[in-house]
């Protein structure tokens, strides 16, 4: 019976071995990069193709990515995927990405910032982020759409990007492992999900002003918060948002809420808001993405 006992002991040993070798040779992170975080950025001038210096900020978005992916790599990550997330989610220079790495590009997408995560990663790492609308502080603080949207809430609790975005990683039991973007956009993210590492490009000293580091400064507080998250990747749990899901958005206009109130599936809250109950995050994510972008005349 002792040999049978040790036998059995060995064989739990080796089979817990064997799995923890298995996962450090795949070590997949997910990237959501977005556009009003980085390094320098303050107007729409380095934010859309109209911009004077669009171009140039494309080359500073493409290199905090790219030194976000070398040090994931250095850190003993296996396998890379990056969201293009910002306006038109085709700004990032994917000819300057390494050869290995896939890209998600242009809209729309049923995870919206978040689309290709699965369960098969171990982390998340958000570049370039910002603050959400209801932040009194942060350059460009906005949700989704500046455009659009004053608030969304998720079962009563006003979401910043980084909390929806990391709601939705979470329901794959995907954690957030790092945040790069201002002062307000990083405190904001641990506020709500907690320990996450926090990489401070600019301070915001309003919508449209900032005192920031320079692209290479930038690039190494990147690089060394990144690395810090990955070799501390037991500390990091999935946040996650009970199913099912209760979304409220208020828009800036009142005929979008008008209009979804026509939907079964919609409640009318007030003038401006309106309430939908989806039997996940993934479902709900799916409303905003459609919420956010039907038209009618949407071509081809």
């Amino acid at each position: 019976m002792k040999l049978r006992a040790l036998f059995l002991a060995l064989t739990l040993i080796v089979s817990a071995v064997a799995v923890q070798a298995q996962e450090q040779r795949r070590l997949k992170i997910y990237i959501s990069a977005d556009m009003e975080g980085i390094t320098g950025v303050v107007t729409g001038e380095q934010l859309g193709p109209t911009g004077f210096e669009y171009a140039r900020f494309r080359e500073f978005m493409t290199n905090e990515v790219v030194i976000a992916i070398t040090a994931a790599r250095a850190a003993g990550a296996t396998e890379v995927l990056v969201s293009d997330s910002h306006g038109n989610g085709q700004n990032l220079l994917i000819e300057k990405l390494p050869p290995d790495v896939q890209v998600v590009r242009s809209w729309p997408r049923p995870l919206m910032m978040m689309q290709g995560i699965d369960a098969s990663f171990r982390g998340v790492l958000f570049i370039g982020y910002h603050s959400s609308t209801t932040n009194l502080e942060g350059v460009r603080a906005h949700t989704i759409s500046s455009a659009k949207l004053t608030d969304l809430r998720l079962d009563g609790v006003s979401m910043p990007e980084s909390g929806l975005n990391a709601a939705i990683a979470g329901s794959f039991g995907v954690p957030v492992l790092f945040i790069s973007g201002d002062d307000a956009c990083v405190k904001e993210a641990k506020t709500l999900l907690g320990d996450v590492e926090g990489g401070i490009v600019k301070w915001a000293s309003g919508f449209h002003s900032a005192r920031t580091l320079t692209p290479d400064a930038a690039c190494q507080v990147i690089k060394d918060g990144v690395t810090r998250a990955l070799g501390r990747l037991r500390d990091f749990k999935p946040f996650t948002v009970k199913a099912p899901v209760q979304l409220e958005l208020a828009f800036k206009n009142y005929r979008p809420v008008e209009v979804l109130s026509y939907l079964p599936i919609v409640e009318r809250i007030s003038s401006h808001s309106i309430r939908f109950t989806g039997k996940d995050i993934v479902e709900v994510s799916k409303f905003i993405e459609f919420a956010t972008t039907y038209q009618p005349d949407l071509a081809p």
